[in-house]
């Protein structure tokens, strides 16, 4: 099983391998800087779990843990 991006704690990074997702939801993480082949590490997770904030391309990102599950890590 491939890992999400859900599944990093913070201070660990991965590469991103795939978005999953259809349309619009796939479309706005796509021009959010989530593509094939980008360094994303999470920086910190709500005491909640939900959301993240990920550091993607220079800049800080957040996001919802159902997206997260969309975006596959290597």
């Amino acid at each position: 099983m491939q890992n999400t991006l859900k599944d990093l704690k913070p201070g660990e990074s991965g590469i991103v391998a795939m978005v999953k997702g259809k349309g619009a939801v796939k479309r706005r993480l796509m021009d959010m800087g989530i593509v094939k082949g980008a360094k994303v590490i999470v920086e910190k997770i709500a005491p909640l779990g939900d959301p993240i904030e990920v550091k993607i391309k220079g800049y800080s990102l957040t996001l919802r843990k159902k997206d997260a599950e969309n975006i596959m890590i290597e």
